[in-house]
């Protein structure tokens, strides 16, 4: 059975990407609205959310801000739109209407997806 690809992420790496998607003067604000997650003790994986919540923000602070909202009610929603984008559309039957190759296809191409935008 096939298993997805987890993200290693580290907080130089949502630095990073602050940087290149948002301009020098709102980096400050985008900073404060990330640093909102991860101020309880079920928020997990901080870097690796507050980069999945830039990478839905494209660029934008208003969705940015949506994205920490969503991800402070439940990470996995923005972990998985961010990272299995394809691979969430056919949840929940993905199981039950792909065969493990189609799987581990659309998982591969999420992951292709995922590095393209990170490597940017």
């Amino acid at each position: 059975m096939a298993k997805q690809p987890t993200p290693t992420v580290t907080a130089e790496d949502v630095a990073r990407v602050v940087r290149r998607d948002f301009p020098a003067e709102r980096i400050a604000e985008v900073f404060t609205i990330l640093d909102e997650y991860g101020t309880e003790r079920w928020h997990s994986e901080a870097p690796r959310v507050r980069l999945a919540a830039l990478k839905l923000a494209a660029g934008s602070i208003e969705q940015l801000r949506n994205e920490i909202e969503t991800a402070k009610r439940d990470y996995r929603d923005v972990l998985a739109w961010a990272e299995y984008p394809e691979y969430s559309k056919d949840m929940p039957h993905i199981h039950e209407q792909r065969s493990e190759d189609e799987r581990q296809r659309i998982m591969d191409a999420d992951l292709s997806q995922y590095q393209d935008w990170f490597r940017r």
